[in-house]
């Protein structure tokens, strides 16, 4: 009799692989929901700032607005305020702002 019930016990049992399927669902739900767009994002920002060009409004990542006076392939030199001029990393550039925006400070 105790064979008999072993026996049932073990044909009930699910496939091992079977554990694993809720583990797969989480991985594509943070595929789908977190990294894709981020990638997306990521790559949209990487477009913009290699078609950025002289006198387009940028913003650093350190939040410095100034307009772009030179473009190099690694480097652009921003002028932030009259005279004053800063080679920064392009990649560093947050935004590019667009044109006939309203300045920070008015």
């Amino acid at each position: 009799m105790l064979d008999f019930l072993a026996a049932a016990g073990a044909a009930d049992a699910p496939p091992g692989w079977l554990q694993f399927l809720p583990i797969v669902g989480m991985i594509l739900i943070f595929w789908f929901l977190l990294f894709r767009p981020q990638m997306k994002r990521a790559k949209e920002h990487q477009q913009k700032v290699a078609s950025m060009k002289k006198n387009d409004k940028v913003v650093t990542a350190g939040g410095i607005v100034g307009k772009v006076v030179k473009v190099d392939d690694d480097y652009a030199e921003v002028e932030i305020a009259q005279g004053t001029r800063v080679k920064i990393v392009k990649s560093t550039i947050g935004d590019i702002l667009p044109p006939g925006g309203k300045p920070a400070n008015d």
